[in-house]
């Protein structure tokens, strides 16, 4: 499995300004109930504005080429965690199935639960963006987002949304859930971009 380690640190620091870190500790937060999944019928699509819509099981996941990802994690209320070594499938390679149309630059993630989020689609491209099955060696938790996690170290963690079931490619721009309820809708934790009002 390919590793790849990821500065996200701007200059010498590692822990961007608002923030403190939080050990070995991981915080669980979520708005509503910890879903209940069931593999055999668990899927993962995406849709929209690509060439190739996918419909995924969970074993036709299983068969695609993951990666280890080493990365710091920044949660918008304030705690940070470094060095989380997630495990995964690279959200690049994924794209790469569905083949986004040249007019596609948004992408609307939906998860179990009904909460979603929202992302410039370049930003699936970066390295170290994932849906992750794994954190530190281990399986994730329900609580943490098992059976399947989308990872977007350079953003806010509420971009990382939890129980992801597919994307859906857009031509313009779509605020989830948190964008709607005054989070800032881009969300990068070196500008504190935590609030809709934030800069």
């Amino acid at each position: 499995m390919e590793r790849i380690e990821i500065d996200t640190a701007r200059g010498k620091e590692r822990v961007p300004p608002g923030q403190y870190l939080v050990g070995d500790r991981w915080p669980v937060l979520t708005y509503g109930a910890t879903p209940e999944v069931d593999l055999r019928s668990w899927d993962f699509s995406v849709s929209g504005l690509v060439e190739n819509p996918l419909r995924l099981t969970w074993e036709e996941w299983e068969e695609l080429p993951t990666v280890e990802v080493k990365a710091d994690m920044h949660c918008v209320t304030s705690w940070s965690k470094l060095d989380n070594l997630w495990g995964g499938v690279q959200a690049k390679r994924v794209l790469e199935l569905a083949r986004p149309k040249p007019e596609a630059r948004y992408v609307s993630v939906f998860c179990d639960g009904g909460y979603t989020t929202n992302l410039p689609l370049e930003e699936l491209y970066e390295e170290d963006a994932l849906f992750a099955t794994h954190h530190d060696g281990e399986p994730l938790t329900p609580d943490h987002g098992w059976p399947l996690r989308l990872v977007v170290p350079r953003l806010y963690a509420w971009k990382s949304a939890k129980w992801v079931r597919g994307l859906e490619l857009l031509a313009e721009d779509r605020p989830g859930f948190w964008e709607q309820n005054g989070y800032h809708n881009y969300g990068d934790p070196w500008r504190e971009q935590r609030y809709s009002f934030s800069l």
